[in-house]
């Protein structure tokens, strides 16, 4: 799949991907990162979006042909998640990280019957913890998980460990190695900083240290 390498280039292209290894970002987690990477500023530029969601559709309609359902995880996975379902006419849901506070204390927005082949629309996969938490709400609501897309996957080893164990199928459209392959190739950073980059991904938790 040649597009990864396209889709890292139009991130990089809106600075959706901004990286800063002088002075990290300081994730939720505590994780101090040279990279911040923000898929929400795709959807304030139309044909980049359509590019994307376009891919995201690919992607499903390939890795997941049996898919009944797309469920957008919450915020950033909706629109994607909609987008997807509306091009591709499945019904689509939501999944909030915990039930909703209020009122009918959903934590799944929509319509659904059980049973049904569930494909998951995130936007970016870190540590997959978040992600495979909206993955067991919906197993825990009768749904069957045909996998999981994102539009950017960090690559690092942890995730691709919490996926295998939990048995989801992962598809990313594009990754943090050929974002930093691509931003070396066009000298955006240098080849020392490079290693710097790719050191991080390797023990992202001790980096700072």
């Amino acid at each position: 799949m040649g597009n990864e390498k396209a889709i890292a280039e139009k991130l990089l292209q809106i600075e959706a991907v901004k990286l800063s290894p002088e002075q990290p970002y300081t994730w939720a987690s505590g994780w101090k990162s040279p990279i911040y990477c923000d898929n929400r500023k795709i959807l304030s530029f139309p044909y980049i979006r359509d590019y994307i969601k376009s891919e995201l559709c690919n992607v499903i309609f390939e890795q997941f042909p049996d898919a009944e359902l797309i469920a957008g995880v919450a915020t950033a996975g909706i629109a994607w998640g909609a987008m997807a379902a509306d091009q591709l006419k499945l019904p689509f849901v939501y999944v909030r990280p915990k039930p909703k506070e209020h009122g009918l204390g959903n934590q799944i927005e929509g319509s659904f019957e059980k049973g049904m082949r569930t494909v998951v629309v995130e936007d970016l996969v870190s540590t997959g913890k978040s992600s495979l938490q909206v993955v067991d709400a919906l197993k825990t609501a009768g749904l069957e998980i045909e996998g999981m897309v994102s539009i950017f996957n960090y690559g690092f080893d942890v995730a691709a460990e919490a996926f295998d164990k939990a048995g989801v199928k992962l598809k990313s459209l594009t990754n943090y190695q050929h974002m930093i392959g691509l931003a070396t190739e066009k000298g955006s950073i240098s080849p020392d900083m490079e290693s710097v980059l790719l050191q991080w991904q390797k023990d992202p938790a001790n980096w700072s240290r």
